[in-house]
């Protein structure tokens, strides 16, 4: 395996914690995870830290889900960008839901935190997008 299939093998680890911490409502694992200036972006507006751990205080915001389609690009020494599709399901609707998200990581220390995620609603299958 070369280095930048290491690399996105441990980001993509980093990133599947966030959404495990997500599915067993731990604010602690997803706290921990990003960055104290960390800003998302989401089809509802911006959110920061306190706003997506703060999703968490209710319990469990995901049910079940997929990471898949994973690429990294590394912006610098200690950044990366890691883009994938996520599939995924409420908790209590079995609708299945599909977004791509793009996750910018720096690392601190001996390990890595999320400073910036943008989710961009999946069209459904078969769909064409208007963009080329």
């Amino acid at each position: 395996m070369c280095q930048h299939d290491d690399l996105l093998q441990e980001i993509l680890a980093c990133e599947t914690a966030v959404w495990q911490a997500l599915q067993n409502g731990d604010v602690a694992a997803d706290r921990a995870a990003l960055h104290p200036k960390f800003l998302g972006v989401y089809p509802s507006g911006f959110a920061g830290r306190d706003a997506h751990s703060g999703q968490l205080l209710n319990g469990p915001t995901v049910a079940r889900f997929a990471l898949s389609k994973a690429r990294i690009l590394t912006l610098a020494a200690d950044c990366a960008l890691l883009a994938y599709l996520a599939t995924y399901h409420l908790p209590g609707d079995e609708t299945e839901r599909a977004m791509y998200v793009s996750s910018v990581w720096k690392r601190e220390g001996a390990g890595w935190i999320n400073v910036f995620s943008q989710d961009t609603e999946a069209l459904p299958e078969g769909v064409q997008t208007p963009l080329p």
